[in-house]
């Protein structure tokens, strides 16, 4: 979810009462890809709106093929709503990505297995196999992808929306895209990130930095965006990633931004995420208001935590702070803020 999350980026409320509009039609009251009832969640870049099963897998092939978001939990850009209104929603999604479904083909059902999802959805969106074979992208391509290609790719996109009565900006969309292979997992739960703000950050420009935060579970990866010449920046910006069973920790990377050259290293650290997921499973639901202690992940030589991080139960949701000092980087430190989101919320 590469995604601006601070308040000057939210959308608007116009925009939003937009993206409200288009969830209501029929053809959205249903997950684009298995059919399961009143879905939550999104693929903003792709225009569908999708179950939360699904949106694991979604979530799985990479923000550069699908930028998941929550209809309800996450904060929304114009952009992004822009991107899901110019597409039309569910029905008109599947006439170009399911243009070419073999006859008798069953789709996943809500009951599916991940197995089945992974399977569907992957064919689907990433090896775009149910796609007219004329506007397919190999994953084998290249980001320099030759301009006469691309110009043929679009004007077919164009073509097909046209004879389709959906929106060209859909194929333009469509035909930008490229494809790399990735993993695909089930999930056990959602972890929301805040990254909240850098402090006595190192220089890696003449006297200043611009500096933008990488975070890492598995193979999914977000970022934050750049701020420019600061060395204490403030981003208050919220992304989101979803937690494989297998996963024990957050990789946090911070970068300076360079135009001409590759972007610097400002330093690193890992989150222990499984303090957290074991709080949460003990006391996620038992429903008290207020806050409550819960847990904490004690600061030690062998991790990177300035203080210990205490986990608490605020109205019902696991939040933990965590201050980072930076590995391998001369200073800096960065504030985080977790919250543990459950698969049935």
């Amino acid at each position: 979810m590469n995604t601006h999350r601070d308040d000057e980026g939210k959308a608007s409320k116009g925009a939003l009462r937009r993206l409200k509009k288009l969830q209501s039609q029929p053809d959205n009251q249903f997950c684009a890809d298995c059919g399961a009832d009143n879905p939550k969640w999104a693929s903003a870049n792709i225009g569908v709106f999708i179950c939360i099963k699904c949106s694991g897998m979604h979530r799985s092939l990479g923000v550069h093929i699908s930028k998941v978001l929550s209809v309800t939990l996450d904060n929304w850009t114009d952009d992004e709503v822009d991107s899901m209104v110019d597409v039309g929603g569910n029905a008109a999604a599947n006439a170009i990505y399911e243009a070419f479904l073999p006859e008798n083909f069953q789709k996943p059902r809500p009951e599916a297995s991940s197995e089945e999802r992974s399977y569907f959805i992957r064919r689907k969106y990433e090896l775009q196999e149910f796609l007219k074979p004329s506007l397919r992208i190999a994953s084998s391509v290249s980001s320099n992808i030759n301009s006469s290609f691309s110009s043929n790719m679009s004007s077919s996109f164009q073509s097909k929306s046209s004879s389709n009565n959906l929106s060209p900006a859909l194929g333009k969309r469509l035909s930008s895209k490229i494809y790399q292979d990735v993993g695909m997992t089930e999930f056990v739960g959602l972890l929301k990130i805040k990254v909240v703000k850098g402090t006595n950050l190192a220089v890696r420009d003449v006297l200043s930095s611009d500096p933008y935060v990488i975070l890492t579970i598995g193979k999914q990866t977000v970022k934050t965006r750049v701020i420019a010449s600061n060395l204490n920046p403030v981003w208050n910006e919220e992304l989101m990633l979803s937690v494989p069973p297998s996963s024990s920790s957050l990789k946090v990377q911070v970068f300076d931004k360079d135009t001409f050259s590759a972007d610097d290293s400002m330093g690193e650290a890992e989150v222990a995420i499984q303090p957290l997921i074991s709080a949460a499973s003990a006391f996620g639901n038992i429903g008290i208001s207020g806050t409550m202690q819960i847990g904490k992940w004690l600061a030690t030589s062998d991790n990177a935590l300035v203080r210990d991080s205490v986990i608490n139960l605020i109205d019902g949701q696991v939040r933990q702070d965590v201050l980072l000092k930076l590995q391998n980087v001369e200073s800096g430190e960065l504030d985080l803020e977790l919250e543990w989101v459950p698969l049935d919320q």
